[in-house]
């Protein structure tokens, strides 16, 4: 991606409605786990959901005449990516949500740049550690403190609730990288590797939900909204958020379309607030500042003079794509 494509030669009208709805979508999305889990085990909501978003990209695949991929290579990657970036950060998520309130979860999604950064530059070799970038992960992981509480204590459900969601991010921080490492150059499009990626993460749910959490309940055991929570997180923030994210990327790089990173913990706690009633302890918002503070530094979007474009291809930190519980 060259200069060409860079923010400051798209227009604002053509990716910031776009980028804003992505936001909401995935910011919603914690919503939706929480109501989710009331009725379904976490394993059965995860598997529901991405057996939506399979289903959805399988039809965007079938209209825009595209094809799942057909080396046996890039499935054996994508297996490897559908598991720390779909089934298991989905499922943490969801276990998380059984314990902590949905504008918390939001806040931990945000980490997910600190824990992809350390892994790229010290195992996959596809950044290189700056100064900027060791204070921007410093500052981070302060944040993370702060939002854990630590001086309170460790222990109880609500602090091994937050050490899922945690979790959850720490596998998105591994499968950016490996995806960046072994897939980004793979000559299929976003749309058939992320179809792709549901597939196998839909076949590897089935058969691991019935044996931890029993068969998953028919559709018309359940309430009409978990219904329809389970099909907004599949078809909407699992399926065609995946498209939505690609086009932003496509369109102002995927340096600024990760910083959507930043309004997902936002709407995630104003929709906590407005539709569930739910509250923050002071430190929580206080580090999930300190947490973003540190993600800016370390992208370059703080502390850095401005120059002129030359490429966007390689973000400092790659965007935590569908793979947000998103």
């Amino acid at each position: 991606m060259t200069g060409d494509n860079t923010p400051d030669r798209a227009p604002l009208r053509s990716w910031l409605p776009a980028f804003i709805a992505l936001g909401a979508i995935w910011g919603s999305s914690f919503l939706f786990i929480k109501v989710g889990v009331e009725e379904l085990h976490p394993l059965q909501l995860t598997l529901y959901r991405v057996a939506a978003g399979a289903l959805t990209l399988l039809v965007v695949l079938a209209v825009l005449r595209d094809r799942l991929p057909r080396e046996p290579r890039v499935w054996a990657h994508l297996t490897v990516v559908a598991t720390f970036g779909v089934a298991l950060p989905f499922t943490l998520f969801g276990y998380g949500e059984q314990r902590v309130e949905s504008m918390l979860a939001g806040i931990w999604n945000a980490t997910t740049p600190l824990i992809v950064l350390p892994l790229a530059v010290l195992v996959f070799r596809t950044e290189r550690l700056t100064t900027r970038r060791a204070i921007g992960l410093a500052l981070g992981f302060t944040g993370v403190l702060v939002v854990l509480g630590v001086w309170e204590g460790i222990g109880g459900a609500h602090f091994i609730g937050q050490l899922m969601c945690f979790g959850a991010a720490a596998c998105y921080g591994l499968a950016i990288p490996y995806q960046k490492r072994f897939v980004a150059d793979s000559a299929y499009s976003g749309v058939s590797l992320s179809a792709a990626q549901l597939l196998i993460a839909t076949a590897q749910l089935a058969i691991v939900t019935p044996l931890v959490a029993g068969a998953p309940p028919l559709p018309t055991e359940l309430s009409p909204r978990v219904v329809a929570s389970v099909l907004t997180l599949g078809a909407l923030g699992t399926g065609l958020a995946f498209v939505i994210n690609l086009r932003n990327i496509r369109i102002i790089g995927a340096s600024t379309a990760s910083t959507v990173t930043y309004l997902i913990p936002v709407f995630a706690v104003l929709i906590g607030a407005v539709v569930l009633g739910e509250r923050l302890n002071w430190h929580q918002p206080v580090g999930a500042l300190i947490v973003l503070l540190g993600v800016a530094v370390s992208q370059g979007l703080i502390g850095r003079r401005r120059t002129t474009p030359v490429s966007v291809g390689t973000p400092a930190v790659p965007a935590a794509e569908p793979a947000t519980p998103r």
